[in-house]
């Protein structure tokens, strides 16, 4: 398999109001335990959701609000919205400062996008959550804990990796991602084992890398052209 390269996320902001205020507290979706949140921006959506589950695994916290934005961080609206917001809400400002802590550590680790080394891109995001927290298990409907293959790419390249890591192992596609998705990409959540769900991410970049690599290998004269 062709090495891939890091691509890292970037927080753009990381704020905390300590006690938000009711009215607002009501439209962002705060349940009666929620007092304190922090309102982040960063440049990868896909790595921000996976850190923002994270930080529920690390704290007394929940994500209230979590959504993307249209066409991604290159079309911005100002150099710090990025690609995404999420907001994480918990009984008080020690919480939150904990779990944002631990979301910073997981983009600075494991959490990141990967490019195919010496190509111009694209980048794609083959994650496996081995145990997943209280936000992706409720996007994706399993049980907390449950493992998760998190696979995102850009819509080709998302629609034979998705065939590919279904075909490799016993896994089970819980939520699709249909291109477009608000940065233009696709993909899906598959959980299964996690043994299974390790091959099915392994598959899925795998797929990817040969469609970064032959883009046009499907184009082939027919051995019969019909006149």
């Amino acid at each position: 398999m062709s090495e891939l390269t890091p691509v890292r996320a970037r927080l753009l902001t990381c704020r905390i109001v300590e006690q938000v205020e009711p009215s607002l507290a009501r439209a962002l979706g705060f349940s009666p335990q929620h007092v304190s949140a922090a309102f982040i921006t960063c440049d990868q959506d896909d790595s921000l959701y996976a850190a923002l589950d994270h930080a529920t695994k690390a704290a007394e916290v929940d994500v209230v609000y979590a959504k993307s934005f249209y066409a991604g961080s290159a079309h911005a609206s100002g150099p710090l919205s990025g690609e995404v917001m999420g907001v994480l809400a918990g009984p008080n400002p020690a919480e939150v400062n904990e779990a944002v802590w631990a979301l910073r550590e997981a983009i600075n680790g494991p959490i990141h996008f990967v490019t195919v080394e010496g190509t111009s891109g694209p980048a794609f995001f083959p994650y496996v959550v081995s145990e997943t927290g209280r936000y992706l298990s409720a996007q994706a409907g399993i049980a907390l804990g449950e493992p998760l293959a998190y696979l995102i790419a850009p819509p080709v390249e998302a629609m034979l990796g998705l065939d590919a890591a279904l075909k490799a192992a016993n896994v089970k596609m819980v939520k699709f991602f249909g291109p477009p998705t608000e940065t233009n990409y696709a993909g899906a959540y598959l959980t299964g084992r996690l043994a299974d769900v390790e091959a099915a991410a392994l598959a899925f970049t795998d797929a990817v890398v040969s469609v970064v690599q032959g883009p046009m290998s499907g184009l082939v004269r027919p051995e019969r052209e019909r006149r």
